[in-house]
């Protein structure tokens, strides 16, 4: 199940608090996040300055060992990376570049091409 979250006024508790450990030193890579972003090329620094810069994009409530969301952010360079993290403890799970493949998402990179 995905949950789109709509923009509202304000700071998402959630992101803020992902900021917050992340920030902090207080987060880690699963294997398989590991594995993802040493076949992207994407860095631990790239990962972590995206969270930070983020917003969350997508929530998975019932991911399958604990909730966890899709963050959009930018590494210091600018690239646009998504990441998906759990709430709580944060876990990377996976991180990806979505400018390589512009059809899934909008312009902005938030939201996913509804395809028939």
């Amino acid at each position: 199940m995905i949950c789109i979250l709509e923009r509202s006024v304000g700071i998402n508790p959630v992101i803020k608090a992902i900021k917050k450990q992340v920030n902090a030193g207080n987060y880690r890579f699963t294997i398989h996040g590991f594995e993802r972003c040493v076949e992207r090329h994407i860095s631990p620094n790239e990962v972590k300055y995206a969270i930070l810069s983020g917003e969350i994009i997508e929530e998975y409530p019932e991911d399958k060992y604990r909730p966890s969301c899709l963050i959009c952010g930018d590494s210091r360079e600018g690239k646009i990376f998504h990441v998906q993290c759990s709430i709580d403890p944060v876990w990377i799970i996976t991180a990806y570049n979505p400018t390589l493949d512009p059809d899934k998402w909008d312009k902005e990179f938030k939201r996913r091409r509804i395809t028939s």
